[in-house]
């Protein structure tokens, strides 16, 4: 519902093979090849946008219909640098909705990050740190954007379309992430309080699910709950597999990075 006439749309790929690039030139004539980390693209992305704020979806994502005007009202209104915005996990069978249903405990905690931002802010924080690995790199700058600014949330959410879910796909994806982690944490150091809650097992599998009376949601919705700890058990046990074969730092409790894709949606409003 946001006006057309001020929607920028800016598309950094990263050598995809699939057809990205050829869906995007049927909306926007900006697409370009850069970067070998998300972190770089990013920032090439916005570096080249024109507008008073950024959108940075994943690939698999579809924006909800009010999405943008909610967002720009919100921080015109109340003068924020950034926002929130939910993630809703999309897609077929049981498992999605458990993802779904776990995702949404993650909202605006330490375990998320934020999507839409002022982009003089952005670039007043030199952005993504592109020494990071890609994984943390979000997680990152969510940091620095809640040192320095203002923060808020929205109701309209963002679609991450899962597709079909495949127990083999999802666990070594979480494999995959579970080496990003060490530079992040040599960053902010094995004491900050931000890095015990995201590493942490005491935060991680049980007071994330509790805080600010969410764990009224895991009384309602049974099922759904033991679906919810049957996968953080898998991830547990694909954690400890991953450290044994790869010899990982002992820094790190365990992985957990929602899915993303290199190919980055920049959006001005």
């Amino acid at each position: 519902t946001y006006p057309q006439d001020k929607i920028e749309i800016i598309v950094v790929d990263n050598n995809s093979e699939d057809s990205t690039k050829d869906l995007a030139k049927a909306y926007t004539d900006k697409v370009y090849n850069f970067g070998s980390k998300r972190a770089a693209q990013l920032n090439f992305g916005v570096r080249l946008a024109k507008g008073a704020y950024i959108l940075f979806p994943d690939a698999d994502m579809i924006l909800s219909e009010d999405i943008l005007s909610e967002c720009v009202k919100k921080c015109e209104l109340e003068g924020l640098d950034a926002l929130y915005i939910p993630e809703r996990i999309v897609g077929k069978g049981f498992w999605i909705k458990a993802r779904d249903f776990e995702r949404s405990f993650y909202n605006a905690s330490c375990i998320d990050c934020v999507r839409f931002v002022r982009r003089e802010r952005f670039l007043e924080l030199d952005g993504f740190d592109e020494n990071l690995d890609f994984g943390p790199d979000d997680w990152d700058f969510d940091r620095r954007v809640r040192e320095t600014g203002r923060m808020g949330t929205i109701e309209a959410p963002i679609y991450h379309n899962e597709g079909g879910f495949s127990f083999r796909k999802y666990l070594n994806k979480k494999t995959y992430y579970i080496t990003s982690f060490n530079k992040y944490i040599q960053k902010w150091g094995c004491d900050d309080p931000v890095i015990k809650k995201q590493f942490g097992l005491l935060y991680r599998y049980f007071r994330v699910y509790l805080e600010n009376g969410k764990w009224k949601r895991l009384l309602i919705h049974p099922v759904l709950t033991l679906g919810l700890y049957f996968l953080r058990f898998m991830v547990g046990l694909q954690y400890i597999s991953a450290t044994r074969s790869k010899n990982i730092s002992s820094t790190l409790k365990y992985e957990e990075v929602q899915g993303r894709n290199p190919a980055a949606f920049h959006g001005k409003a």
